[in-house]
């Protein structure tokens, strides 16, 4: 998922600076990511994933991050396993 995430960020963050250079951890707002690109990462994932984030993964918070953004698609993909 790691991987996926690293290329989706690569081909639709914009960021001014390498992905890889990136730790999972590490502010991808603090790195250069803007709200527009966020919302193209966003569709990016939903597609590559085949899933929909919900409103209340809707914020900064869920896309800070390489590691949020695992979180937020293993959250998603965790309730439609139950669902």
């Amino acid at each position: 998922m790691i991987a996926t995430i690293r290329a989706l960020l690569t081909q639709h963050g914009g960021l001014p600076v390498s992905v890889d250079t990136l730790a999972d951890d590490g502010d991808l707002y603090d790195a250069g990511l803007s709200s527009f690109a966020s919302v193209q990462l966003m569709l990016a994932l939903e597609e590559a994933f085949d899933v929909e984030f919900p409103e209340h993964l809707l914020n900064r918070k869920s896309f800070s991050s390489i590691a949020a953004i695992s979180a937020a698609l293993s959250e998603i993909t965790d309730d439609r396993q139950v669902a």
